[in-house]
């Protein structure tokens, strides 16, 4: 019988502090997730509750001060930095909330810079970023280069790049901060059928609308889980009073 692969990332009693002493802070305590492959994870609560925090520690761009972090039952803190980066270049696509797209490549240039890192042939990986720009609505603006897009553009073409590294465990952080509606259900339509193939995804969003596009809804408060649930029922009264963080 076939041993059932690791989940995508497991997060087991992962704390994170800031500080020392009565002036520290504690961003997150205690926080335990399991994300299997296929499965789409929304976060929410508000602000100052630790939700950048955990997605940052799930792709290894910091460390917790206790508690251990496992992508694809790899235990991230074992990892020398050149592994480390290896690991995310290959398994994780990270939507940061600066876009981070590099201003002298094009769309498609960024998009296919994680696959030609990974050793992906440049016809090839050209072809998959530019898939994936259509996936977002943006075929027509693969040439251009980031100064010459919109904010909402931006995000999309840095969402494409996180997708175009196939069954990876993508992490965004408000990836449709800067969208309108309409293109904010295109991404998150996009994040759902890319989960359906096979990847893993984590997103930190205030819109209740939005993570209903997800299997479940992680609840953060004070650094601590507070809830999860099945992502259509409605969200427990109170929970976003902060608004958006």
């Amino acid at each position: 019988m076939t041993a059932a692969p690791p989940p995508r990332l497991a997060l087991e009693l992962v704390s994170r502090s800031f500080g020392a002493g009565p002036t520290a802070v504690h961003a997150l305590r205690d926080v335990s997730l399991i994300v299997p492959s296929g499965e789409f994870v929304a976060v929410m609560g508000p602000s100052g509750s630790g939700k950048s925090t955990l997605l940052t520690i799930a792709g290894g761009l910091d460390r917790p001060t206790s508690g251990r972090v496992l992508v694809d039952g790899v235990d991230v803190a074992g990892l020398s930095r050149a592994r480390l980066a290896g690991l995310r270049r290959e398994r994780i696509g990270y939507v940061f909330q600066s876009f981070n797209l590099l201003p002298a490549l094009t769309a498609a240039e960024n998009v296919r810079l994680p696959l030609e890192l990974g050793g992906v042939r440049r016809r090839a990986a050209h072809t998959r970023a530019l898939a994936q720009l259509e996936a977002v609505g943006l075929a027509d603006r693969a040439g251009h280069f980031p100064d010459d897009l919109s904010g909402g553009e931006q995000q999309r073409v840095a969402i494409a790049r996180a997708l175009v590294v196939e069954g990876a465990l993508i992490l965004a952080d408000e990836p449709t901060g800067a969208l309108d509606s309409v293109n904010g259900e295109a991404v998150m339509r996009t994040l759902r059928r890319a989960c359906d193939g096979g990847a893993a995804a984590v997103v930190v969003t205030h819109d209740a609308q939005l993570a209903a596009w997800a299997d479940r809804v992680v609840f953060l408060r004070d650094g601590r889980m507070i809830d999860q649930t099945d992502a259509n029922p409605a969200i427990p009264h109170g929970l976003l009073a902060s608004g958006p963080r």
